[in-house]
């Protein structure tokens, strides 16, 4: 978005109360024009309640929310230049593929010619023109996905809501309508805003991620910002399996920005990419599972490594999961392309190299 584009979307100080329960506490943000953004966060975090304050199906109790410069708040849902697709699909089973997708368009009154050209258009937009006559029960899960989304993109929405619409689908179909989804976004350019609860799913398809915890935003940014360099210890553990090292800043070299910290199991090297850590810091090192090496014990002394005993090691082909245990903790490490997985025996002695670009956390006082 260049510095004179206005957003399509801003969410402004929004709050939500259900009686005296406060499920949204001030949310604030801005969605850039064709942009897939993506709220994400465990159970009872107040996304799915703050798509549906965008679409109108949930009544805001203060805030502001700004659509294309208007403010849309008091709009009913069907005045918002937003359409929403449900967990559910919402699809009418006693109408065909081609009258589910046209109905938005009938309501609004246009003539049956203009219809049969937009639905015709829609159908093959989704790769179900030969499916116009069928009725939706005889549709798989898949197809029914599709024909929400194309209903969806009837009346060319402003924005676009999805809800959690691929938990219905077996896993391999989610893998494909996740691909067709995200090009199909990026075609058409259409801002879009997606619920989900599984962040694989979220970093996957979404160019920022909005992740949430107790009515608030915890941290926006792009995926490999949300997984590599987390704001705090939830966001590290709930987008992708870490594990945790404790340890304490012990130099800082001001000019190169390598820095020494102190752990129980020896000092680890790494370069400092955080401007607040300091020296004398108590931090938590956040080491990601498919971040470090594993090698039997040489027995020679060398920088950034640790020793533990391996505990289990799952070779599946292309990758090798272990648990390694050191002192009274845990690692989990996985190997990828890992090859002799032979000479990795259970309870055999290993060594463990943390990577120099390791993220820092702060622990609070």
């Amino acid at each position: 978005m260049s510095a004179n584009e206005k957003p399509m979307l801003i969410l402004r100080d929004i709050h939500k109360f259900y009686g005296t329960n406060e499920v949204l506490k001030g949310v604030s943000l801005e969605v850039k024009r064709g942009e897939l953004v993506t709220f994400v966060g465990p159970s009872g975090c107040g996304k799915t309640t703050l798509l549906r304050l965008i679409g109108g199906f949930t009544e805001i109790s203060s805030g502001e929310i700004i659509l294309d410069g208007q403010r849309i708040n008091d709009l009913p849902p069907n005045l918002r230049d937003t359409r929403i697709c449900f967990q559910n699909y919402a699809l009418f089973p006693h109408m065909t593929v081609a009258e589910n997708v046209g109905y938005g368009l009938k309501i609004n009154k246009w003539p049956k010619d203009r219809i049969k050209v937009r639905v015709a258009e829609l159908l093959e937009m989704v790769e179900l023109e030969a499916f116009g006559d069928r009725m939706i029960d005889n549709l798989s899960g898949g197809q029914q996905q599709r024909v929400a989304f194309a209903r969806a993109l009837s009346l060319e929405p402003k924005v676009l809501l999805l809800d959690e619409p691929l938990s219905n689908l077996d896993a391999n179909l989610r893998l494909v309508m996740r691909e067709e989804i995200r090009k199909l976004q990026e075609r058409l350019h259409i801002t879009t805003v997606f619920v989900t609860h599984d962040q694989f799913e979220a970093m996957a398809i979404s160019d920022r991620l909005v992740v949430m915890r107790d009515g608030l935003i915890e941290q926006v940014g792009s995926p490999i910002e949300i997984y590599e360099k987390p704001a705090n210890e939830f966001i590290a553990s709930f987008v992708g399996y870490v594990n945790f090292m404790d340890g304490r800043v012990e130099s800082i070299d001001g000019k190169t920005r390598n820095a020494v910290v102190a752990t129980e199991y020896g000092d680890i090297d790494i370069r400092l990419e955080q401007d607040n850590v300091r020296n004398g810091d108590e931090v938590l090192m956040v080491v990601r599972p498919e971040s470090v090496s594993l090698s039997l014990d040489s027995g020679v002394e060398r920088p950034n490594v640790i020793r533990g005993i391996l505990k289990s090691y799952m070779y599946a082909g292309s990758i090798a999961k272990c648990t390694v245990v050191i002192g009274d903790k845990k690692m989990i490490i996985d190997q990828y392309n890992p090859r002799d997985a032979q000479q990795f025996l259970r309870a055999a002695r290993v060594e463990i190299e943390i990577p120099r670009s390791v993220h820092l956390l702060k622990k609070r006082n």
